[in-house]
């Protein structure tokens, strides 16, 4: 009974510990109702996570979306947490209500901050922290300033993997616990799968850099293997279930533009040693190398982290410093390590070093927590804060480093630290005092928060409601879509409008189910996003785009090849679809043209005769009928005349390597277009029901590793409840 009444006491400190982040988040609400509306959750994340909706609604797994050829691959694009059934969860609850796009955007941060909330405090619990320091730690993981500014508010992908590393984290700290049965490998396994399927690849190199911690940490203090196999196969168990995830990033990744990134990209958002005192006054402005390479002034909120912890950490360093290195030596280590990640280039096909501020955030947090518990009620970490405070407001006036929102926020936090300082002195022995930490942490942050903007200069998008309908677009048309660089010329700074409802930046067009080319990606698979030079954020090069419109618009150009039967050009941009003969202009507004090609819509399964990637070659002209065209696949009648001449279909879709064909039980040879759209040779004589569907390696053999996996899990779990009953 003892035991029930702890884990009961353990859920409700959780779940008071999610509660008060959620009242935060509506106190940021409150203040901007836009505050999680931002930059990729409107070009991309929202967008894609309506038609996942849109998707289960139709009975389909979202793994790849009709609506976007440059996007098409949900699956592999990774970031959108296609494999986690704790995403899809989210998304198909939250799209049962009738919510706005800034109300869905806030639903699904909100609901990942309660939870990683949740985590952050029992792992504090776990190390044997009091209920108010791991309330303290909850905060600090799930509101500093690297999530709010970013992961909540703009890369939901960070949110939806980090939310699942403290989780990992007290899974894997069970599973190392000798005291625990024979099954506790299993405590590791969901929330490692769950962390990998989030869709942040910064996080699984979190995970494994923590897991080799905790390797060499138990090694060195059992010297025994054996020690640390619970853990290791709780691990390998979470990697096998989330093996499609990870195996369909690694695919796409593969001759994609990713892969060809500039060197210039691993020395952007680096951690700038000069701006470490933003950790304690986040209006601390320094240069920061940009998304541009360039180096500007920035203001330090990515640092935030609510004062306390800061000043806890330096105070038992001064304090008690042996005591600390004894007890904390190995988070030390992490903690070094995770800041020197932050501030070095990146390599391969990483980049960004700042996103591996979140795990410092934690770090800090559970070190600053332990100080705290050390000596509970002592003046010391408040008087240390206070120093710290007053010492980098005089540097900012002494080094002009205050930027734009140094006041009221240096005032406010000195307050705060005065008010810390004072509360220890004056209540001591009191229940009281031990929630000062807390307080004091909550405010500061919400105070950061207030005083300096959010967003960190991203762009807002005056997205409407509207972009849910496709008027003044055709659903049966394939369109493409060139406009100017969005983030410049659409941003409510410059179009203070309602925009794109005829350009549909971005992914925008999942919204309303319309058929486009473009599409945001950050992988930009090869195929299609190379071949038209694709921006991630959806835009064509313009030069590319003059050369397709002036050369290959025609009936027999690429782009009638691929099936492109509409053309949308920015009333910025002098361009029309050649020769003009085939279009016909249909919408002109203040926003840009529509042209429709002559005639109905294509099919999107049709018969050539020739084509110009196999220019020696003549086909037969097969008859098509009753075409299917369903998410991820393609069922038509054929029937192909008797010869020596085979026919050659091409499908208006996106080509992506994993796609197989049949007709009855004969299976065809598959080919693609230079890499664009999927082709099919026929033989002569062929009758029947045609299918053409996307079966990846990735999908097979991962799905089939998932599934042992699970059953390994759910077997397990049972025969552990078995025994304990």
């Amino acid at each position: 009974m003892s035991a029930l009444r702890s884990t009961r006491s353990e859920i409700l400190g959780a779940a008071t510990a999610g509660l008060v982040v959620v009242f935060f988040c509506f106190i940021l609400l409150w203040h901007d109702p836009l505050v999680f509306w931002n930059d990729d959750y409107e070009l991309s994340i929202l967008p894609v996570f309506a038609d996942m909706a849109r998707s289960w609604s139709e009975g389909h797994w979202p793994i790849l979306s009709p609506y976007s050829w440059v996007c098409g691959n949900l699956a592999g694009e990774f970031q959108y947490g296609t494999f986690s059934l704790f995403v899809n969860a989210a998304v198909i609850f939250i799209w049962k209500f009738p919510l706005t796009f800034p109300q869905q955007a806030t639903a699904l941060s909100i609901m990942h901050l309660f939870v990683l909330a949740m985590g952050a405090f029992l792992l504090a619990r776990d190390r044997q922290l009091s209920i108010p320091l791991s309330i303290f730690v909850a905060l600090v993981a799930s509101l500093n300033g690297w999530i709010i500014c970013w992961g909540a508010t703009d890369w939901f992908g960070a949110l939806g993997a980090f939310t699942w590393l403290p989780w990992a984290w007290w899974g894997a700290g069970r599973a190392l616990d000798p005291r625990r049965t024979k099954w506790r490998f299993l405590w590791p396994a969901p929330f490692v799968y769950l962390l990998v399927t989030g869709g942040f690849p910064y996080t699984v190199l979190m995970l494994l850099l923590l897991i080799g911690l905790l390797f060499i940490k138990s090694l060195v203090q059992t010297r025994s293997i054996f020690s640390i196999s619970p853990m290791l196969f709780g691990i390998a168990l979470g990697f096998g279930l989330s093996a499609p995830a990870w195996l369909a990033v690694l695919d796409l990744v593969q001759g994609s533009a990713r892969e060809l990134q500039p060197p210039s990209a691993h020395w952007q958002w680096l951690v700038p040693p000069a701006a470490l005192p933003g950790l304690i006054l986040p209006s601390w402005t320094v240069n920061w190398t940009d998304f541009s390479s360039k180096s500007v002034p920035h203001t330090a909120t990515e640092l935030a982290c609510g004062l306390v912890a800061p000043g806890a950490l330096v105070a038992g360093l001064v304090w008690r410093v042996r005591m600390l290195i004894t007890r904390l030596k190995w988070e030390f280590v992490l903690l070094l390590i995770v800041l020197l990640l932050c501030m070095i280039p990146t390599a391969g096909l990483f980049r960004w070093s700042f996103r591996w501020l979140p795990f410092f955030h934690l770090v800090l947090a559970i070190c600053a927590a332990e100080v705290l518990e050390q000596r509970p009620g002592s003046p010391i970490p408040a008087t240390a804060a206070l120093a710290l405070t007053a010492l980098t407001a005089l540097a900012m006036l002494v080094l002009h480093t205050a930027g734009s929102y140094a006041l009221p926020l240096t005032w406010l936090l000195l307050g705060l630290a005065a008010i810390w300082l004072l509360s220890e002195l004056l209540l001591r022995d009191s229940e009281f005092q031990k929630c000062v930490p807390v307080v004091i942490a909550f405010l500061a942050l919400l105070a950061t928060y207030l005083c300096i903007p959010t967003n960190c200069d991203v762009p807002r998008y005056n997205f409407s409601q509207e972009l849910l309908k496709p008027e003044p677009l055709d659903p049966e048309r394939l369109y493409l879509s060139i406009y100017p660089w969005a983030e410049l010329t659409y941003c409510i700074a410059n179009k203070p409008q309602p925009v794109g409802q005829v350009l549909r930046p971005g992914s925008t067009s999942m919204w309303a189910g319309l058929h486009f080319i473009n599409g945001y990606s950050p992988i930009r698979a090869a195929g299609m996003a190379r071949k038209f030079a694709t921006t991630i954020h959806g835009e064509i090069n313009p030069d590319v785009g003059s050369y397709l419109l002036s050369q290959q618009a025609g009936k027999d150009g690429e782009l009638a090849l691929l099936g492109v039967d509409g053309i949308v050009v920015a009333r910025e941009l002098d361009l029309t679809p050649q020769p003009g003969s085939g279009w016909e202009m249909v919408v002109s507004t203040d926003e840009g043209r529509v042209f429709h090609r002559h005639g109905t819509p294509f099919a999107r399964v049709r018969s050539v005769t020739s084509i110009d990637s196999r220019p020696n070659e003549q086909f037969a002209s097969a008859t098509i009928s009753k075409i299917t065209d369903s998410r991820n696949s393609v069922e038509v009648d054929v029937d192909v005349p008797s010869g020596d001449r085979p026919a050659l279909l091409t499908f208006s879709r996106p080509y992506f390597r994993g796609y197989e064909a049949r007709v009855g039980d004969q299976k065809l040879v598959l080919t693609s277009y230079r890499g664009l759209f999927p082709i099919l040779e026929v033989p002569p004589g062929a009758h029947g029901r045609l299918r053409l569907t996307y079966r990846p390696y990735w999908l097979v053999w991962g799905g089939a590793v998932a599934v042992i996996c699970a059953l390994v899990v759910v077997l397990s779990f049972l025969a552990a409840v078995n025994r304990r009953t």
